[in-house]
């Protein structure tokens, strides 16, 4: 199949989804949208890999939608989601894609919120429900929720889902649905854990596998600025100030790293807020809208939110700390260039072990990484880059 040879409308969809794909100026599905909606609106087992920022939510949020009954009072549709800030983003999206529709309801259910809250959404007979395991389990032992209707489960990046130890109340929740009718993988990566579930629940399943494409890739251009350990504060705020950037989000490895970075940045004056671990989770929704809404500049946060932060028009990631895995660095640069729109992402170097990662990183991705040098009016100047000593042995 070539890519972009379909539009939205060939596929069938409903016309209150095609007024929701236009309104989001999406004209033509991506490669993972193209071979995944058409088997799962004929109820057909999928498993798919994909890589990140690839649009897996529309493939597999579209048929669900596509399939709800809204004069149906029961849950219809689940999606499992490893972290609660991945839930609520996939709620934000089915939830943009139900604007012109009339009658279906979302509820999203993750932890580190009140259970009584969700327990009134459950009320209100939402016919989708996005979850993390832990919590569906929580309400699904209180009786808040019902799983005998429904018709469709997707486990969203269900590799990380099922390393993160949730194995056992995903079997048990896919148990528990007895009338499913199909069953959805997504994946960036397929583990053994992924290859289990599909085995012990999937028939027949229709397998995609969409290896990374420059139309697919998000067009991010990316440095590294090479200071001191002790510059590299003073040198990312004079980044983003001389560049003029309005919406940045800036990584840190550790909790310890993103609030003492935030409480610099804030003391200098600078529009910025962090989210990590140890904040609560009703602050660090608050901190999310305020940065969606535009009114925070600046956002820090650690690795375990960065696949929940799903923001328009980001103008640049920058990368405090180099991450400690590869797979980090690809989602976090892709919280830019979304929606085939160009981003930038920078990398601040402080010692030889974060350069040595970030060469490792750009072998691994396949990316270009231009080191350059950042003057005090905010010249970037392209350094050459250095090829690796190689040691000669002893003899």
């Amino acid at each position: 199949m070539e890519d972009n040879i379909l539009s939205f409308q060939d596929l069938g969809l409903s016309q209150p989804t095609l007024q929701a794909l236009e309104r989001r100026g999406y004209g033509y599905p991506t490669t993972i949208q193209q071979e995944a909606i058409p088997p799962l609106m004929a109820w057909k087992d999928v498993i798919a890999k994909a890589p990140t920022g690839t649009g897996k939510t529309f493939a597999f949020g579209i048929p669900m939608i596509e399939h709800i009954e809204p004069e149906l009072p029961e849950v219809q549709g689940l999606i499992l989601a490893p972290t609660r800030e991945l839930a609520i983003q996939i709620g934000d999206e089915l939830r943009e894609l139900l604007t012109f529709h009339k009658g279906i309801r979302v509820a999203v259910l993750y932890g580190g919120a009140g259970i009584v809250g969700q327990a009134k959404q459950l009320e209100r007979k939402p016919q989708i429900v996005v979850a993390t395991p832990g919590r569906l389990m929580d309400h699904y032992n209180r009786k808040n929720i019902r799983l005998d209707k429904i018709r469709t489960v997707i486990l969203d990046e269900a590799d990380r889902m099922l390393d993160l130890g949730f194995f056992k109340d995903v079997t048990r929740i896919i148990e528990r649905v007895k009338n499913r009718k199909n069953l959805g993988l997504f994946s960036a990566t397929i583990s053994q854990e992924v290859m289990t579930v599909s085995w012990m629940y999937q028939r027949d399943e229709v397998e995609i596998t969409v290896e990374p494409k420059e139309e697919d890739r998000p067009d991010i251009q990316q440095f590294s600025i090479t200071v001191t350990p002790l510059e590299k504060a003073e040198t990312t705020l004079r980044l983003i100030r001389t560049q003029d950037y309005h919406r940045v989000i800036i990584f840190c490895n550790t909790k310890h790293m993103c609030q003492r970075l935030c409480d610099e940045f804030q003391r200098a004056g600078a529009s910025c807020d962090c989210i990590h671990g140890d904040i609560r989770q009703s602050q660090r929704e608050k901190t999310m809208q305020q940065y969606r809404d535009g009114k925070l500049e600046i956002l820090i946060a650690t690795d375990v939110a960065s696949r929940g932060i799903d923001v328009e028009d980001v103008d640049c990631v920058i990368n405090y700390d180099v991450p400690l895995e590869n797979e980090y660095y690809v989602h976090r640069i892709g919280r830019t260039g979304r929606a085939k729109k160009k981003g930038v992402a920078y990398s601040i170097i402080g010692n030889f072990p974060e350069q040595a990662k970030l060469d490792e990183i750009a072998k691994y991705s396949h990316y270009q990484i231009q080191p350059v040098a950042l003057a005090d009016d905010g010249t970037l100047t392209p350094q050459e880059v250095k090829a690796p000593v190689i040691k000669k042995r002893f003899r």
